[in-house]
């Protein structure tokens, strides 16, 4: 298993993290325990030795079955990460009886890594307000906690007002090759490395988007690597830069696990010609986009209540992977019907102020028609 040492922190962590928020489930919606626990045996067997959780993840039991599967292995042989909600604080009351229900649930005198949940600017700012930062510290040298963090989603130019906020002893982003430029993105990388803060790394398979393409897309992948799977290229486009000490895998079936195992083994950089692969099969995956919305909004307020952008963002990114679970949450759950094209009444307002002069009427039509099929697309 590759390992990679945190020369901060003075620790090895295995490059690959096994995250906790995409546990199996039953046909109720249950973590399928059993099979959770074989799938973290098996990637402990193999070296895995740091395990990612949080305390909103399967609402809330995500901690309580990594606990139970834990409880057998000697505490000082993994590192255990899990975050604290900031969404849930108010006061530092609530740090220190939040802290201690995830201490209980996960059955740990200690966390290695706890991290300040998902901040963006009013959370971060929240988070300064309530003196979140001066109480880890104290939980830190009770013992409860080991090396303070954060992980992250909002604008490189956030990233970099936190980051150089105080000394942090890791940070956790998002980041593949479809998103390099997005959030903190590559920019962001790189501020953290020359800092010498160590690089954790979420979604480095895109929710899974990474991890599945038509023919025509593999065939660009077996031609210069005819074993490896699509996931494989995506997180060893990860694995490739040299800041980055952990890449989490949000796993769901021992499947998965084996693949990742396989990666991670023996695990190799991309090589020349498959970065460049990799360039081609994003040209590809851009080319798909249906129409040039920037989300820059000068569309809105829609006096219909469509969320214009959002409706597109949703459309582009599903044709983009063609998959429809890709953007299932954000067209059923984040438009819901109320703010869906559906509503469009055709007033013609929204296309007055395009800068970008698209027929929005037109192909609001198209986005309802298309994601209303649910479907696969390849």
């Amino acid at each position: 298993m590759e390992k990679r040492k945190m020369e901060k922190l003075n620790v090895e962590t295995s490059l690959l993290g096994f995250g906790c928020m995409r546990f199996p489930t039953t046909p109720e919606g249950e973590i399928d325990e059993p099979m959770a626990e074989k799938m973290l045996d098996r990637a402990i067997e193999e070296g895995v030795n740091y395990i990612d959780t949080a305390y909103p993840y399967h609402n809330g039991k995500s901690e309580l079955v990594v606990g139970k599967a834990l409880k057998k292995y000697d505490r000082s042989s993994f590192y255990l990460a899990t975050k604290l909600p900031v969404w849930l604080v108010e006061t530092v009351e609530d740090i220190d009886r939040l802290l201690e229900e995830q201490l209980q649930k996960l059955q740990t005198e200690y966390i290695d890594f706890y991290l300040m949940h998902a901040l963006d600017k009013a959370r971060w700012d929240k988070m300064k307000e309530v003196g979140c930062i001066e109480r880890l510290e104290k939980l830190r040298a009770e013992g409860k906690i080991k090396y303070i963090g954060f992980s992250f989603h909002d604008s490189y130019e956030v990233f970099e007002e936190i980051v150089n906020y105080r000394d942090w002893d890791f940070c956790q982003i998002q980041l593949n090759y479809m998103d390099a430029h997005e959030q903190a993105g590559l920019e962001g990388y790189k501020l953290a490395a020359d800092k010498g803060i160590p690089l954790v790394i979420m979604e480095p398979v895109k929710g899974g988007s990474l991890a599945a393409f038509a023919e025509d897309i593999m065939g660009k992948f077996h031609a210069v690597d005819g074993e490896s799977s699509a996931a494989a290229f995506a997180l060893r486009w990860v694995g490739s830069l040299p800041g980055v000490k952990v890449i989490l895998s949000g796993m769901s079936t021992m499947e998965q696990v084996e693949d990742n195992l396989n990666t991670f083994r023996s695990f190799k950089p991309l090589t020349e010609e498959e970065k460049e692969t990799i360039n081609q099969v994003t040209e590809i995956l851009r080319s798909r986009v249906q129409n040039g919305c920037t989300g820059c909004r000068y569309c809105m307020p829609c006096p219909a209540g469509v969320d214009i952008p959002g409706c597109f963002s949703a459309w582009n990114t599903y044709h983009m992977y063609q998959n429809y679970n890709v953007v299932q949450w954000k067209w059923e759950t984040d438009l819901g019907d109320a703010k869906q094209a559906k509503n469009c009444v055709k007033c013609g307002k929204c296309e007055q102020q395009c800068p970008q002069k698209i027929s929005i009427r037109q192909d609001l039509e198209r986005v309802q028609a298309d994601l209303d099929k649910k479907e696969m697309v390849l």
